[in-house]
This record gives C-alpha cells, structure tokens and sequence, in this order.
C-alpha cells in the first residue's frame, strides 16, 4: 500500500510520528495556530478520524485503517484527533518538526459539545494531556 506521495500534497512532510493505542483510546482534539498541517493513515487497525472546524462548528468523521485503507489530510488549523475502534498502529506525517521549547499544540476538549456525539465510546481511555 502507498502510504504518501509527496508530490500530491500541498506542502512538505517534515516529520513522521507513530502511535499505538489500544481500543477505547481517544488522542483528543488539537489543533496548531501556524498551520502544521498532519496526514493520517491507520497501519494496523481501525480508527476514527474527528475534525472541527473551530470557526464553523463543522465537523467531519471518517473510520480510516484496515477496512477503508486510505490516508487522511488535515490542515492543522482545524482541531482533529482519533479514537482507537480497535487496537491500532497509527502513522501521521507532518509538515513542521516538532519544538518542544515553544510546542505549537493547543486543545479541545474530547468531550466538547460540538464532537461528544461522534466518538463511538463514551468512557475513553485518555492520557493525562487529554484528560486536562
């Protein structure tokens, strides 16, 4: 399977990032104000893909990995993140490196009013940043 073709996307991948989380977990929604933008792809697994549209309130939802074998682009400004359907290996690719000394992250809430609905659990597994 192709994971990525440079030439496709609108701006350079910098990074690439791998996680692995088991079923119930939810990588809550973030977002990065200078426009780091992500590309998601499930590599083992399934997973849904949420997206807010912080100025709209839209939202856009997608079960990405095993039974639908396709990658995701996210601009970055849009908050997004991902629940874990199952146990899942998780492979996204981003346009800027990541600085720990001045973290372009900034959250909303799993539970926010505006995507509450679309997670398939209602007790998630969080990490303590996505608890908070």
């Amino acid at each position: 399977m192709e994971l990525m073709r440079a030439s496709a996307l609108p701006k350079p991948v910098r990074q690439a990032n791998l996680a692995s989380s088991r079923a119930g977990v939810i990588r809550a929604l973030h977002y990065h104000e200078r426009g780091q933008d992500d590309l998601f792809v499930c590599l083992q697994g399934m997973v849904r893909v949420v997206v807010l549209d912080r100025d709209t309130g839209e939202t856009f939802t997608e079960d990405i990995g095993e039974d639908n074998p396709v990658a995701l682009y996210v601009p970055g400004t849009k908050a997004h993140g991902y629940e874990a359907l199952t146990d899942c290996l998780f492979c996204y690719f981003v346009t800027e490196e990541y600085d720990p000394d001045s973290p372009d992250e900034h959250g909303v809430p799993w539970n926010d009013p505006r995507v509450a609905h679309l997670w398939r659990t209602k007790t998630p597994i969080l990490s303590a940043r996505d608890a908070t």
